[in-house]
């Protein structure tokens, strides 16, 4: 049996790639399939040894102590125990404890940490696809929702999987980037997998990844960058749960981004608008263009109002793989929206129902907006059919977005968003002149290098009094004087300030908000320009109030 030149071969898995000597022979030939299922079928005890030690998976100090302890506590191993559920079962020691769990997740997040950051974007599929080839396809194994878009992305994808829940389905989300901790980016019914639940997760899938990596090495590709890896680890933990249905968010633009290895049933297309230039192009259509790569044949699309050179690209993409567009503004209509204590009342037209009266406990019309295409996806999830007014208003009434336009204080107001593009800023803005009584704002800001920062700040400029630069523990942060710089043009010398802490920043952007003679309530500090930032200040304002 021969491996033509032309024969499909899709990871470049050439027998003249490996070692001869260990490959399987086949009518005199190895083939691509022969390999993979040699390294599938082979005892690979001690070639996982190997591999674990070239990962630097093998247990450091504190873990080996942390196992140790355990097995004291455990009284040692007998075989001739009885067994004994306190013991773990036949004489065999408990599960690891929190401890050495806490360990092992540390040690798993630094490697991780270590690979190429997901902002130094590999332009590839083929290395995610190899692993879930390896891993047997797990992503295939559940219905799916996959988000793309500028922005709303997250907050969208929140309300889509708290529909799901309310329909009775267990629902896996993976989103990014995370405000506090990586697990946040992996998630089974709203809530973060645990450290145990990751260490597990990490580890059924380590070898693989090992084992893709050692490929690309062979022929002087780029190992598996962080955000690959976390991506093959979350759509094979989906699987293992198993979860009913997985809301999947692209981490920038679409076809070759890591997610875009689930056939999703449904693709949900935010408004597109520019960031990421530099990766995704400079203009509409080239940013357009990479994000309709996740519409699948035969598939649902929802999509945000857009420019109509980028809903001709949506609408193009649809028509060739005779996939179902519905576009809010067409087929998809926002009919009222009233403001209402904690949130909004919204009402929704579709081409399925009008849903009348749902309360939404989010703040800005972009929440609204975002509403409506969670809306359409759950009734493309249940094949364009209509939903439940009950199952409606329990998945949005219990539909959260944290770190964007959340309240974290009241006593003085601060709120914190996630907003880092014109496009975020804009909607800030908008929502805190609507759903806010402020008449004095100061805001905390910090931003990414590559961030268009002078287009954000004017933006927030004519709803902002003061603005107080500080600086983010990223190598990525742009220099808090470059910003300050920047600010200054934007805002004028009066109303810039600096403060290089976090907290100090805090506390200036308070103090100038309450210069004012108006009562407390009417004086407001907002806290964006990163995720990073809004994170940072969330885990700093929430542990303060803990004390």
């Amino acid at each position: 049996m021969t491996n033509p030149e032309n024969e499909f071969d899709p990871f470049g898995l050439q027998p003249e790639s490996l070692n001869p000597d260990d490959l399987p022979e086949q009518d005199g030939e190895a083939t691509p399939a022969s390999i993979v299922e040699d390294a599938m079928n082979k005892d690979v005890s001690g070639d996982l040894k190997s591999i674990m030690g070239q990962m630097n998976m093998m247990p450091d100090e504190d873990l080996e102590k942390a196992l140790a302890d355990d097995l004291d506590e455990a009284g040692g191993l007998d075989s001739s125990d009885d067994f004994d559920s306190d013991k773990g079962g036949f004489g065999f020691p408990p599960a690891p404890s929190e401890a050495a769990t806490g360990a092992r997740y540390e040690q798993i997040e630094h490697q991780i940490l270590g690979r190429v950051p997901e902002h130094k974007v590999q332009p590839s599929l083929e290395r995610v696809a190899m692993a879930m080839d390896l891993l047997g396809e797990p992503q295939r194994t559940y219905r799916s929702v996959h988000l793309t878009g500028t922005n709303g992305k997250t907050s969208t994808a929140r309300m889509i999987a708290s529909l799901l829940m309310a329909s009775g389905r267990k629902v896996g989300r993976y989103t990014s980037p995370h405000l506090n901790t990586m697990r946040e980016r992996i998630s089974v019914n709203d809530a973060p997998v645990s450290e145990a639940a990751f260490v597990e997760a990490y580890e059924d899938v380590a070898p693989y990844l090992a084992l893709v990596d050692e490929h690309s090495k062979r022929h002087d590709n780029p190992q598996m960058s962080f955000f690959e890896v976390l991506t093959v680890t979350a759509l094979a933990a989906f699987a293992d749960v198993p979860v009913d249905a997985a809301v999947i968010e692209v981490g920038m633009g679409g076809q070759w981004d890591a997610t875009n290895v689930v056939d999703a049933d449904v693709a949900v297309i935010g408004p597109i608008a520019h960031d990421h230039e530099k990766w995704l192009g400079s203009s509409l259509v080239d940013i357009a263009r990479e994000k309709v790569g996740i519409i699948k044949p035969d598939s649902f699309v929802i999509s945000a109002a857009q420019e109509p050179e980028v809903m001709e690209i949506i609408r193009s993409k649809a028509d060739e793989v005779g996939a179902v567009l519905r576009v809010v503004g067409e087929d998809l209509h926002l009919l009222d929206r009233k403001l209402a204590v904690g949130g909004q009342v919204i009402s929704v037209q579709t081409p399925a129902a009008q849903y009348n009266d749902i309360f939404l406990p989010l703040l800005g019309p972009h929440q609204a907006d975002n509403a409506v295409l969670a809306l359409a996806a759950m009734e493309a999830f249940n094949g364009g059919r209509s939903i439940e007014p009950a199952i409606v208003e329990e998945g949005f009434a219990t539909a959260t977005s944290p770190g964007r336009l959340e309240v974290v204080r009241s006593s003085p107001s601060i709120v914190i968003d996630s907003a880092h593009n014109p496009h975020g800023a804009h909607a800030l803005a908008t929502a805190l002149t609507e759903s806010f009584d402020y008449t004095n704002i100061a805001a905390v800001y910090s931003a990414m290098a590559d961030k268009d920062v002078e287009a954000t700040l004017s933006e927030l400029e004519p709803v902002v009094e003061d603005i107080v630069i500080t600086s983010m523990n990223t190598p990525r942060a742009m220099k808090v004087e470059e910003l300050a710089e920047i600010a200054r043009d934007v805002f004028g010398e009066d109303r810039v300030f600096v403060e290089p802490q976090l907290l100090d920043a805090i506390d200036k952007a308070v103090e100038r908000a309450e210069l004012g003679n108006d009562p407390a309530g009417s004086n407001g500090v907002v806290i964006c320009g990163s995720v990073v930032l809004a994170g940072h200040a969330r885990e700093l304002i929430v542990r303060d109030d803990r004390k």
